[in-house]
Protein backbone atom coordinates (compact mmCIF):
# COMPACT_ATOMS: atom_id res chain seq x y z
CA UNK A 1 0.00 0.00 0.00
CA UNK A 2 1.45 3.21 -1.16
CA UNK A 3 0.72 5.90 2.08
CA UNK A 4 2.19 7.98 4.16
CA UNK A 5 4.31 6.39 6.84
CA UNK A 6 2.53 5.15 9.68
CA UNK A 7 -0.99 4.60 8.03
CA UNK A 8 -0.89 1.13 7.79
CA UNK A 9 0.21 1.09 11.25
CA UNK A 10 -2.79 2.73 12.10
CA UNK A 11 -5.23 0.92 9.53
CA UNK A 12 -4.35 -2.56 11.28
CA UNK A 13 -4.58 -1.00 15.01
CA UNK A 14 -8.11 0.34 13.67
CA UNK A 15 -9.05 -3.58 12.62
CA UNK A 16 -7.37 -4.97 15.72
CA UNK A 17 -9.15 -2.47 18.12
CA UNK A 18 -12.33 -3.50 15.88
CA UNK A 19 -12.06 -7.29 16.57
CA UNK A 20 -11.79 -6.38 20.30
CA UNK A 21 -15.29 -5.10 20.97
CA UNK A 22 -16.41 -8.32 18.57
CA UNK A 23 -16.65 -6.74 15.04
CA UNK A 24 -15.81 -10.33 12.71
CA UNK A 25 -13.25 -8.69 10.18
CA UNK A 26 -11.59 -11.25 8.52
CA UNK A 27 -7.97 -10.68 6.09
CA UNK A 28 -10.39 -10.36 3.01
CA UNK A 29 -12.00 -7.07 4.18
CA UNK A 30 -8.62 -5.96 5.58
CA UNK A 31 -6.91 -5.97 2.04
CA UNK A 32 -9.96 -4.31 0.83
CA UNK A 33 -9.86 -2.03 3.35
CA UNK A 34 -6.24 -0.96 2.41
CA UNK A 35 -7.03 -1.18 -1.00
CA UNK A 36 -10.03 1.34 -0.16
CA UNK A 37 -7.44 3.71 1.78
CA UNK A 38 -4.93 4.15 -1.21
CA UNK A 39 -7.91 4.68 -3.47
CA UNK A 40 -9.51 7.69 -1.25
CA UNK A 41 -6.54 9.11 0.45
CA UNK A 42 -6.35 11.04 3.18
CA UNK A 43 -7.54 14.51 2.05
CA UNK A 44 -11.42 14.17 2.14
CA UNK A 45 -11.98 12.47 6.33
CA UNK A 46 -15.56 11.73 5.97
CA UNK A 47 -15.19 10.38 3.00
CA UNK A 48 -12.24 7.79 3.76
CA UNK A 49 -14.45 7.21 7.39
CA UNK A 50 -17.35 6.23 4.84
CA UNK A 51 -15.05 3.91 2.39
CA UNK A 52 -13.50 1.70 5.24
CA UNK A 53 -16.78 1.29 7.21
CA UNK A 54 -18.31 0.07 3.93
CA UNK A 55 -15.69 -2.96 3.25
CA UNK A 56 -14.90 -3.58 7.20
CA UNK A 57 -18.29 -3.46 8.79
CA UNK A 58 -21.56 -6.06 8.35
CA UNK A 59 -24.27 -4.26 10.06
CA UNK A 60 -25.03 -0.39 10.27
CA UNK A 61 -25.51 -1.54 14.20
CA UNK A 62 -21.51 -1.44 14.00
CA UNK A 63 -21.24 1.79 13.55
CA UNK A 64 -21.49 3.20 17.57
CA UNK A 65 -18.30 0.91 17.73
CA UNK A 66 -16.69 1.92 14.43
CA UNK A 67 -17.05 5.66 14.73
CA UNK A 68 -15.50 6.21 17.71
CA UNK A 69 -12.49 3.62 17.15
CA UNK A 70 -11.83 5.92 14.01
CA UNK A 71 -11.45 9.21 15.15
CA UNK A 72 -9.00 7.62 17.38
CA UNK A 73 -6.80 6.39 14.85
CA UNK A 74 -7.78 8.66 12.08
CA UNK A 75 -8.21 11.71 13.94
CA UNK A 76 -9.44 14.88 13.02
CA UNK A 77 -5.99 17.15 11.68
CA UNK A 78 -7.55 20.87 12.42
CA UNK A 79 -4.74 21.25 15.03
CA UNK A 80 -5.04 23.27 18.11
CA UNK A 81 -4.35 27.01 18.21
CA UNK A 82 -0.12 27.53 18.42
CA UNK A 83 -0.88 30.15 20.83
CA UNK A 84 -0.16 29.43 24.47
CA UNK A 85 -2.01 32.31 25.58
CA UNK A 86 -5.42 31.32 27.56
CA UNK A 87 -8.99 31.71 25.15
CA UNK A 88 -11.55 34.31 25.82
CA UNK A 89 -14.84 32.12 26.69
CA UNK A 90 -16.71 34.87 25.78
CA UNK A 91 -15.29 34.79 22.60
CA UNK A 92 -15.62 31.53 21.52
CA UNK A 93 -19.25 31.28 22.88
CA UNK A 94 -19.56 34.16 20.48
CA UNK A 95 -18.00 32.31 17.60
CA UNK A 96 -20.07 29.26 18.24
CA UNK A 97 -23.22 30.61 18.40
CA UNK A 98 -22.48 31.83 14.88
CA UNK A 99 -21.16 28.48 13.58
CA UNK A 100 -24.09 26.45 15.12
CA UNK A 101 -26.68 29.30 13.70
CA UNK A 102 -24.70 28.34 10.29
CA UNK A 103 -24.07 25.14 10.52
CA UNK A 104 -20.69 24.91 9.54
CA UNK A 105 -19.43 21.71 10.00
CA UNK A 106 -15.69 23.01 9.48
CA UNK A 107 -15.98 25.73 11.63
CA UNK A 108 -17.69 23.47 14.66
CA UNK A 109 -15.11 20.88 14.17
CA UNK A 110 -12.01 23.74 15.00
CA UNK A 111 -13.92 25.31 17.95
CA UNK A 112 -14.33 21.63 19.28
CA UNK A 113 -10.34 21.47 19.07
CA UNK A 114 -10.32 24.73 20.37
CA UNK A 115 -12.76 24.11 23.50
CA UNK A 116 -10.81 20.82 24.75
CA UNK A 117 -7.44 22.94 24.35
CA UNK A 118 -8.52 25.78 26.39
CA UNK A 119 -10.50 24.45 28.92
CA UNK A 120 -10.34 20.40 28.80
CA UNK A 121 -7.04 19.91 30.07
CA UNK A 122 -6.31 19.06 33.83
CA UNK A 123 -3.16 18.52 35.62
CA UNK A 124 -0.14 20.28 36.41
CA UNK A 125 2.20 19.85 33.71
CA UNK A 126 2.13 22.81 30.99
CA UNK A 127 0.69 20.37 28.29
CA UNK A 128 -2.08 19.02 31.05
CA UNK A 129 -2.18 15.33 32.59
CA UNK A 130 -5.40 14.68 30.73
CA UNK A 131 -8.40 15.83 28.94
CA UNK A 132 -11.78 16.11 29.70
CA UNK A 133 -14.51 16.71 27.71
CA UNK A 134 -16.71 17.16 30.44
CA UNK A 135 -14.78 19.70 31.71
CA UNK A 136 -14.96 21.64 28.46
CA UNK A 137 -18.10 21.65 28.16
CA UNK A 138 -19.14 22.18 31.72
CA UNK A 139 -17.14 25.28 30.86
CA UNK A 140 -18.74 26.51 27.44
CA UNK A 141 -21.88 25.52 28.18
CA UNK A 142 -23.36 24.97 24.41
CA UNK A 143 -26.71 24.15 25.52
CA UNK A 144 -27.38 27.67 26.80
CA UNK A 145 -26.77 29.37 23.06
CA UNK A 146 -30.18 28.14 22.21
CA UNK A 147 -32.72 31.36 22.31
CA UNK A 148 -29.51 33.63 20.98
CA UNK A 149 -28.77 31.12 17.63
CA UNK A 150 -33.01 30.65 17.08
CA UNK A 151 -33.09 34.48 16.89
CA UNK A 152 -29.82 34.76 14.56
CA UNK A 153 -31.02 31.80 12.26
CA UNK A 154 -34.87 33.52 11.88
CA UNK A 155 -32.48 36.52 11.04
CA UNK A 156 -30.98 35.22 8.51
CA UNK A 157 -34.33 33.08 7.29
CA UNK A 158 -36.20 36.59 7.19
CA UNK A 159 -39.01 34.79 9.22
CA UNK A 160 -39.11 32.26 6.54
CA UNK A 161 -37.96 28.47 7.71
CA UNK A 162 -38.02 26.70 10.41
CA UNK A 163 -41.37 27.00 12.53
CA UNK A 164 -40.17 27.36 16.30
CA UNK A 165 -40.61 23.59 17.60
CA UNK A 166 -38.52 22.25 14.66
CA UNK A 167 -36.08 24.98 14.95
CA UNK A 168 -35.52 24.25 18.22
CA UNK A 169 -35.00 20.76 17.63
CA UNK A 170 -32.77 21.07 15.18
CA UNK A 171 -30.59 23.61 17.05
CA UNK A 172 -30.53 20.86 19.80
CA UNK A 173 -29.68 18.63 17.06
CA UNK A 174 -26.73 20.47 16.13
CA UNK A 175 -25.58 21.73 19.73
CA UNK A 176 -25.39 17.67 20.55
CA UNK A 177 -23.25 16.97 17.29
CA UNK A 178 -20.92 19.55 18.66
CA UNK A 179 -21.03 17.55 21.94
CA UNK A 180 -19.75 14.46 20.61
CA UNK A 181 -17.33 16.70 18.41
CA UNK A 182 -15.55 17.90 21.73
CA UNK A 183 -15.70 14.43 23.00
CA UNK A 184 -13.94 12.77 20.18
CA UNK A 185 -10.96 15.43 20.35
CA UNK A 186 -10.75 14.94 24.65
CA UNK A 187 -10.44 11.13 23.46
CA UNK A 188 -7.94 11.61 20.44
CA UNK A 189 -5.80 13.85 22.61
CA UNK A 190 -5.97 11.38 25.49
CA UNK A 191 -5.30 8.97 22.40
CA UNK A 192 -2.13 10.32 21.72
CA UNK A 193 -0.44 10.54 25.56
CA UNK A 194 -1.56 7.22 26.59
CA UNK A 195 -1.69 4.97 23.37
CA UNK A 196 -4.94 4.43 20.69
CA UNK A 197 -4.67 0.94 21.65
CA UNK A 198 -5.69 1.49 25.23
CA UNK A 199 -7.90 3.74 24.41
CA UNK A 200 -10.01 2.25 21.60
CA UNK A 201 -10.01 -0.66 23.87
CA UNK A 202 -11.14 1.35 27.28
CA UNK A 203 -13.19 4.00 26.18
CA UNK A 204 -15.30 2.92 23.19
CA UNK A 205 -18.85 1.72 23.94
CA UNK A 206 -19.22 -2.09 22.78
CA UNK A 207 -21.65 -3.78 20.49
CA UNK A 208 -25.24 -4.49 21.35
CA UNK A 209 -24.54 -8.44 21.59
CA UNK A 210 -22.03 -7.37 24.17
CA UNK A 211 -23.76 -5.03 26.65
CA UNK A 212 -25.22 -6.69 29.97
CA UNK A 213 -28.73 -6.88 30.15
CA UNK A 214 -28.62 -5.85 33.63
CA UNK A 215 -27.12 -2.58 32.24
CA UNK A 216 -28.56 -2.07 29.16
CA UNK A 217 -30.26 1.37 28.49
CA UNK A 218 -33.69 1.39 27.02
CA UNK A 219 -32.13 2.35 23.45
CA UNK A 220 -29.56 -0.47 23.84
CA UNK A 221 -32.50 -2.94 24.45
CA UNK A 222 -34.20 -1.51 21.72
CA UNK A 223 -31.33 -2.03 19.29
CA UNK A 224 -31.41 -5.84 20.63
CA UNK A 225 -34.67 -6.07 19.78
CA UNK A 226 -34.00 -5.32 16.19
CA UNK A 227 -31.61 -7.88 15.81
CA UNK A 228 -33.47 -10.48 17.16
CA UNK A 229 -34.56 -12.12 13.86
CA UNK A 230 -31.17 -11.83 11.77
CA UNK A 231 -30.10 -13.79 15.11
CA UNK A 232 -32.49 -16.19 15.21
CA UNK A 233 -31.85 -16.89 11.63
CA UNK A 234 -28.80 -17.82 12.33
CA UNK A 235 -29.44 -20.16 15.29
CA UNK A 236 -31.63 -21.66 13.06
CA UNK A 237 -29.65 -22.61 10.57
CA UNK A 238 -27.06 -23.86 13.31
CA UNK A 239 -29.39 -26.15 14.78
CA UNK A 240 -31.02 -27.88 11.51
CA UNK A 241 -27.33 -28.99 10.75
CA UNK A 242 -27.06 -30.21 14.29
CA UNK A 243 -30.07 -32.26 13.26
CA UNK A 244 -28.73 -33.29 10.20
CA UNK A 245 -25.80 -34.46 11.94
CA UNK A 246 -27.38 -36.10 14.54
CA UNK A 247 -29.70 -37.95 12.47
CA UNK A 248 -27.48 -40.07 11.15
CA UNK A 249 -27.28 -41.79 13.82
CA UNK A 250 -23.48 -43.53 15.71
CA UNK A 251 -22.01 -46.74 14.43
CA UNK A 252 -24.19 -50.48 15.14
CA UNK A 253 -21.38 -52.22 15.63
CA UNK A 254 -23.13 -55.38 15.69
CA UNK A 255 -23.95 -55.08 12.06
CA UNK A 256 -20.84 -53.89 10.57
CA UNK A 257 -19.13 -56.42 11.77
CA UNK A 258 -21.83 -59.05 10.40
CA UNK A 259 -21.21 -56.73 6.93
CA UNK A 260 -17.90 -56.98 7.18
CA UNK A 261 -17.55 -60.95 7.10
CA UNK A 262 -17.96 -60.74 2.78
CA UNK A 263 -15.23 -58.73 2.75
CA UNK A 264 -12.60 -60.32 4.80
CA UNK A 265 -13.52 -58.99 8.62
CA UNK A 266 -12.66 -55.41 6.96
CA UNK A 267 -15.50 -52.66 7.51
CA UNK A 268 -15.25 -51.48 4.65
CA UNK A 269 -18.76 -50.08 4.98
CA UNK A 270 -20.62 -48.76 8.46
CA UNK A 271 -23.81 -49.43 9.12
CA UNK A 272 -25.45 -46.94 11.14
CA UNK A 273 -28.23 -46.61 13.80
CA UNK A 274 -30.87 -44.44 12.11
CA UNK A 275 -32.27 -41.79 14.88
CA UNK A 276 -35.64 -40.82 14.42
CA UNK A 277 -35.05 -36.89 14.08
CA UNK A 278 -38.13 -35.89 16.92
CA UNK A 279 -38.37 -32.22 17.75
CA UNK A 280 -38.05 -30.91 21.36
CA UNK A 281 -40.67 -29.34 23.53
CA UNK A 282 -39.41 -26.78 25.02
CA UNK A 283 -40.69 -24.45 28.88
CA UNK A 284 -39.92 -21.34 29.42
CA UNK A 285 -39.85 -19.68 33.25
CA UNK A 286 -39.37 -16.11 33.05
CA UNK A 287 -38.84 -13.67 35.59
CA UNK A 288 -39.73 -10.00 34.81
CA UNK A 289 -39.48 -7.97 37.21
CA UNK A 290 -37.10 -5.09 37.67
CA UNK A 291 -33.77 -4.97 35.44
CA UNK A 292 -34.16 -8.81 34.58
CA UNK A 293 -37.02 -7.86 32.74
CA UNK A 294 -34.79 -6.78 29.91
CA UNK A 295 -33.34 -9.97 29.89
CA UNK A 296 -36.51 -12.19 29.75
CA UNK A 297 -38.44 -10.01 26.98
CA UNK A 298 -35.23 -10.25 24.54
CA UNK A 299 -34.99 -14.07 25.38
CA UNK A 300 -38.53 -15.04 24.88
CA UNK A 301 -38.58 -13.03 21.51
CA UNK A 302 -35.18 -15.22 20.63
CA UNK A 303 -36.91 -18.44 21.64
CA UNK A 304 -40.16 -17.19 19.78
CA UNK A 305 -38.38 -16.63 16.77
CA UNK A 306 -37.28 -20.00 16.46
CA UNK A 307 -40.91 -21.87 17.07
CA UNK A 308 -40.17 -23.93 14.20
CA UNK A 309 -37.29 -26.08 15.69
CA UNK A 310 -40.00 -26.99 18.47
CA UNK A 311 -43.11 -29.70 18.26
CA UNK A 312 -44.50 -27.25 21.24
CA UNK A 313 -43.44 -24.30 23.30
CA UNK A 314 -45.02 -22.81 26.27
CA UNK A 315 -43.54 -19.70 28.04
CA UNK A 316 -44.54 -18.22 31.59
CA UNK A 317 -43.75 -15.40 33.20
CA UNK A 318 -43.46 -14.79 37.00
CA UNK A 319 -42.86 -11.78 40.06
CA UNK A 320 -43.96 -13.72 42.97
CA UNK A 321 -47.07 -14.89 40.97
CA UNK A 322 -46.91 -17.52 38.06
CA UNK A 323 -48.76 -16.88 34.42
CA UNK A 324 -48.47 -18.17 30.89
CA UNK A 325 -47.83 -15.98 28.35
CA UNK A 326 -47.37 -18.15 25.29
CA UNK A 327 -50.78 -16.23 23.95
CA UNK A 328 -48.82 -12.93 23.81
CA UNK A 329 -45.74 -14.20 21.74
CA UNK A 330 -47.93 -15.04 19.27
CA UNK A 331 -45.63 -15.86 15.96
CA UNK A 332 -46.17 -12.54 13.75
CA UNK A 333 -48.08 -10.71 15.88
CA UNK A 334 -45.06 -9.99 18.45
CA UNK A 335 -44.67 -6.24 19.14
CA UNK A 336 -40.97 -6.23 20.60
CA UNK A 337 -41.03 -2.69 21.76
CA UNK A 338 -44.10 -3.37 23.58
CA UNK A 339 -43.92 -7.19 24.81
CA UNK A 340 -42.51 -6.82 28.55
CA UNK A 341 -45.59 -4.02 28.99
CA UNK A 342 -48.55 -6.20 27.65
CA UNK A 343 -47.03 -8.94 30.04
CA UNK A 344 -46.98 -7.18 33.21
CA UNK A 345 -50.79 -5.40 31.96
CA UNK A 346 -52.58 -8.35 30.80
CA UNK A 347 -51.06 -11.72 32.67
CA UNK A 348 -51.11 -11.82 36.69
CA UNK A 349 -47.88 -11.80 38.28
CA UNK A 350 -47.99 -10.37 41.78
CA UNK A 351 -50.04 -11.13 44.73
CA UNK A 352 -49.76 -8.89 47.82
CA UNK A 353 -46.43 -7.55 46.97
CA UNK A 354 -44.48 -6.94 43.93
CA UNK A 355 -40.95 -8.28 44.67
CA UNK A 356 -39.98 -11.48 43.44
CA UNK A 357 -40.46 -14.92 45.14
CA UNK A 358 -39.16 -18.07 42.99
CA UNK A 359 -40.25 -19.69 45.82
CA UNK A 360 -43.98 -19.21 45.45
CA UNK A 361 -43.78 -19.13 41.56
CA UNK A 362 -42.06 -22.65 41.31
CA UNK A 363 -44.60 -23.94 43.64
CA UNK A 364 -47.45 -22.49 41.55
CA UNK A 365 -46.16 -23.56 38.60
CA UNK A 366 -45.43 -27.71 40.08
CA UNK A 367 -49.31 -27.06 40.86
CA UNK A 368 -50.67 -25.56 38.06
CA UNK A 369 -49.21 -26.54 35.31
CA UNK A 370 -48.15 -30.29 35.92
CA UNK A 371 -49.14 -31.08 32.15
CA UNK A 372 -46.31 -28.28 30.74
CA UNK A 373 -43.51 -30.71 31.26
CA UNK A 374 -42.72 -34.20 30.66
CA UNK A 375 -39.90 -36.41 29.35
CA UNK A 376 -39.33 -34.57 26.37
CA UNK A 377 -39.32 -31.37 27.91
CA UNK A 378 -36.33 -28.97 28.01
CA UNK A 379 -36.97 -26.42 30.35
CA UNK A 380 -34.87 -22.82 30.53
CA UNK A 381 -35.17 -20.58 33.71
CA UNK A 382 -34.76 -16.48 32.94
CA UNK A 383 -33.38 -15.13 36.47
CA UNK A 384 -31.18 -13.76 38.94
CA UNK A 385 -32.07 -15.70 41.33
CA UNK A 386 -32.49 -13.54 43.83
CA UNK A 387 -35.45 -14.35 46.20
CA UNK A 388 -35.51 -11.16 48.28
CA UNK A 389 -34.73 -13.58 51.43
CA UNK A 390 -37.95 -15.38 50.89
CA UNK A 391 -37.90 -19.29 50.72
CA UNK A 392 -36.09 -20.48 47.43
CA UNK A 393 -38.30 -23.59 47.61
CA UNK A 394 -35.65 -26.50 46.29
CA UNK A 395 -38.24 -29.55 46.73
CA UNK A 396 -40.64 -27.74 44.32
CA UNK A 397 -36.90 -27.06 41.91
CA UNK A 398 -36.13 -30.61 42.62
CA UNK A 399 -39.32 -32.26 41.28
CA UNK A 400 -39.51 -30.20 38.27
CA UNK A 401 -36.33 -31.20 37.23
CA UNK A 402 -37.79 -34.77 37.82
CA UNK A 403 -40.57 -34.75 35.61
CA UNK A 404 -38.47 -32.99 32.77
CA UNK A 405 -35.42 -34.07 30.11
CA UNK A 406 -33.08 -31.24 31.27
CA UNK A 407 -33.48 -27.94 32.91
CA UNK A 408 -31.01 -25.15 32.20
CA UNK A 409 -30.48 -21.87 34.54
CA UNK A 410 -29.47 -18.56 32.04
CA UNK A 411 -28.33 -16.25 35.15
CA UNK A 412 -27.64 -12.20 33.44
CA UNK A 413 -25.73 -11.61 36.58
CA UNK A 414 -22.22 -12.08 37.06
CA UNK A 415 -21.06 -15.22 38.30
CA UNK A 416 -18.99 -12.93 41.48
CA UNK A 417 -22.20 -12.06 42.46
CA UNK A 418 -24.18 -15.54 42.70
CA UNK A 419 -24.59 -15.94 45.97
CA UNK A 420 -24.35 -12.17 47.82
CA UNK A 421 -26.80 -10.41 49.30
CA UNK A 422 -30.33 -12.48 49.06
CA UNK A 423 -28.94 -14.19 45.90
CA UNK A 424 -29.97 -18.23 46.53
CA UNK A 425 -27.96 -19.04 43.13
CA UNK A 426 -25.92 -21.21 45.00
CA UNK A 427 -29.03 -23.18 46.27
CA UNK A 428 -30.56 -23.57 43.06
CA UNK A 429 -27.01 -24.62 41.13
CA UNK A 430 -26.84 -27.87 43.16
CA UNK A 431 -30.14 -28.96 41.50
CA UNK A 432 -30.29 -26.97 38.01
CA UNK A 433 -27.34 -26.68 35.98
CA UNK A 434 -26.73 -22.69 36.05
CA UNK A 435 -24.74 -20.50 33.16
CA UNK A 436 -24.00 -17.17 33.55
CA UNK A 437 -25.44 -15.50 30.40
CA UNK A 438 -24.96 -11.64 30.66
CA UNK A 439 -25.02 -10.61 27.02
CA UNK A 440 -27.08 -10.95 23.69
CA UNK A 441 -23.59 -12.72 22.53
CA UNK A 442 -23.14 -15.50 25.01
CA UNK A 443 -27.10 -15.76 24.90
CA UNK A 444 -27.04 -17.10 21.44
CA UNK A 445 -24.14 -19.64 22.06
CA UNK A 446 -25.93 -20.68 24.98
CA UNK A 447 -29.23 -21.47 23.24
CA UNK A 448 -26.82 -23.15 19.97
CA UNK A 449 -25.16 -25.43 22.63
CA UNK A 450 -27.72 -26.42 24.93
CA UNK A 451 -31.06 -26.34 22.72
CA UNK A 452 -32.06 -30.07 21.92
CA UNK A 453 -31.71 -32.10 18.79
Amino acid sequence: MNAPPGVAERLTGLVGALRSHGVRIGTGETVDAAQALEALGLADRERLREGLAATLLHSTGQRRVFDPVFDVYFPRRAGAPSSEEPLDREDLRDRLAAALAANDQALLGQLAVEAVAGFGGYGSSPRSDGWSSHQALDRLRPQTLMARVRDSVRAQAGGAGFTDRLLEDEIRRRIEAFRAQVATEARRRVAERRGRDEIARRAVATTADRVEFLFAGRDQLAELRRVVQPLARKLATRLAARRRRASRGTIDLRRTLRGSLSTGGVPMRPVLRRRRPIRPELVLLCDVSGSVSGFSDFTMLLVQALHDQFSKMRVFAFVNRIDEVTGLLAHGATDPEGLGTRIRSEAKLTGWHGSSDYGIAFGEFTERYTDAVGPRTTVFVLGDARTNMSDPNLPAVRQLCERARRVYWLNPEQRSQWGTGDSAAPAYAELVVMHECRNAQQLSKLIARLLPV
